[in-house]
C-alpha cells in the first residue's frame, strides 16, 4: 500500500467530474486500499479518488469511532450513486481533507440510499443515516466536482479559499527558503 498526496482547494482538479469505473479490477482494489491507508493516515473518515488526483468514481469511508473502541468498518465503493434521499434534513459540521482546518455547518438529507460496486465487483446497496449518510453524500459530491464549501455562503467560501491560498503561498515560501 502507498500513501497518496491529497489535493487541497483551490486546486482545479478538485472541480473535475470523475469517470465511471468499468469493472473493479486488481488495479481498482489497489487504489481503494491506498486511498483507505491515506484516509486513515490523514486522519479522516472519508476520501474520494478525485481528492488524490484520480478521476475515477471511487470513494472510501470509515465512520467507526475508535475512541469508543469500535473496530474499523471500511466502506469501499466504485460508482457510488445516490438512489434515494430523505425529505428530512439535518445539519452536520463538516470538514474535509482537501479543505484542511476549516469546518462549517452543512445541511443535507438525514438519510440516503447509495448503490455501488464493492471491492469484489458486486453491487451493494447501503441504507445510511447520521454520519455515514453525511459522509456518503460528501464523498459523492467530490466525484461530481463539488466541495462541502460549495454548500455554504459565497462570502464564507471566498474567505476560506483566500486563507487557503495564503497558507499555500506561505508553505511554498518556507519550503523554498529551506531549499536554499
Amino acid at each position: 500500500m502507498a500513501l497518496l498526496k491529497i489535493l487541497t482547494a483551490p486546486d482545479p482538479r478538485l472541480k473535475e467530474k470523475a469517470l465511471p469505473v468499468v469493472e473493479v479490477t486488481a488495479e481498482i482494489r489497489q487504489i481503494m486500499d491506498d486511498m483507505l491507508e491515506t484516509m486513515y493516515d490523514a486522519p479522516g473518515v472519508g476520501l474520494a479518488a478525485t481528492q488524490v488526483g484520480i478521476l475515477k468514481r471511487i470513494i472510501v469511508i470509515d465512520v467507526a469511532d475508535e475512541k469508543n473502541d469500535e473496530p474499523p468498518a471500511p466502506v469501499k465503493l466504485a460508482n457510488p450513486e445516490l438512489i434515494e434521499t430523505s425529505k428530512e434534513l439535518h445539519t452536520f459540521e463538516e470538514g474535509c481533507l482537501s479543505v484542511p482546518s476549516y469546518y462549517e455547518d452543512v445541511t443535507r438529507p438525514s438519510t440516503c440510499t447509495v448503490k455501488g460496486l464493492d471491492e469484489n465487483n458486486k453491487e451493494v446497496i447501503i441504507k445510511a443515516e447520521g454520519l455515514l449518510a453525511t459522509c456518503l453524500q460528501h464523498e459523492i459530491d467530490h466525484l461530481d466536482g463539488m466541495l462541502f464549501i460549495d454548500h455554504i455562503s459565497r462570502l464564507k467560501r471566498n474567505v476560506i479559499i483566500r486563507k487557503l491560498k495564503k497558507d499555500q503561498k506561505l508553505d511554498r515560501e518556507r519550503s523554498h527558503n529551506h531549499a536554499l
